[in-house]
């Protein structure tokens, strides 16, 4: 039977070692990574992809490249979650004919609402040259900002948080489904992205978010009870 959205929360734990004799399936992996490309992303940009690696002998290499921590070592699968803010024209152009085709559900002031943010302030936002675009863009809404609300994260670094959110955020999505079926998960930063994207053979131009363990925990797979700062000390209600 699967979980409820906060059984699943509460049943996820980062697993750092799985059951070498319980395997899991491939198609509720990917259904749960189909829950992922759910979640909210910024602009609707979907400035991601999600590597599903089931293969053995790949595992094991990307495993060797996780410095061979128990959590990839003995993952019966692999997902990895990879930032793409170089398609952002493409997925820009996504968004641009999907609403084209879905014109009749707006009215005609949130259509060209849409477009203009798509066809002009995507591409201001996006657009960069060695970096000094964004810099110069800094600098400008750092002035108009001295006079009005203005939008300041122009920065390349800045919308490299933006990007690796969303991606973040997606990530969750796929754990938290992962859960709701009794399947665990481990998301891990510890790892050589340089050898990573050597093995997958991926753009120069993509970033790795997070390499995610998969499969089910062995009776030594969580280390320990959960511990959380006392929610006092983060809550605050103003």
């Amino acid at each position: 039977m699967k979980k409820n959205v906060s059984e699943a929360i509460k049943y996820r734990r980062s697993v750092r070692r799985f059951d070498k004799d319980l395997e899991i399936d491939d198609n509720i992996v990917k259904e749960c990574i189909e829950n992922a490309v759910l979640a909210p992303t910024s602009s609707n940009l979907q400035l991601w992809e999600f590597y599903h690696i089931t293969n053995k002998n790949l595992i094991e290499k990307i495993a060797k490249s996780c410095f061979n921590q128990p959590a990839a070592r003995t993952a019966k699968q692999l997902v990895i979650t990879v930032v793409r803010r170089d398609l952002w024209r493409d997925r820009a152009n996504d968004n641009i004919k999907f609403q084209e085709s879905n014109k009749e559900s707006m009215s005609e002031k949130e259509y060209k609402l849409v477009m203009k943010y798509y066809k002009t302030t995507i591409p201001l936002v996006y657009n960069n040259f060695l970096g000094i675009l964004s810099f110069i863009k800094y600098l400008y809404a750092w002035f108009l900002g001295l006079f009005r609300v203005i939008y300041r994260q122009l920065r390349k670094s800045d919308m490299r948080i933006v990007a690796h959110k969303s991606a973040g955020l997606a990530s969750q999505n796929f754990m938290i489904s992962m859960a709701g079926y009794s399947y665990d998960t481990c998301p891990m930063e510890g790892f050589d992205s340089i050898r990573i994207k050597k093995i997958l053979n991926l753009s120069k131009s993509s970033e790795i978010n997070m390499i995610i363990g998969c499969g089910i925990r062995s009776s030594k797979g969580v280390y320990g009870k959960r511990f959380r700062i006392p929610f006092e000390k983060v809550y605050k209600k103003r």
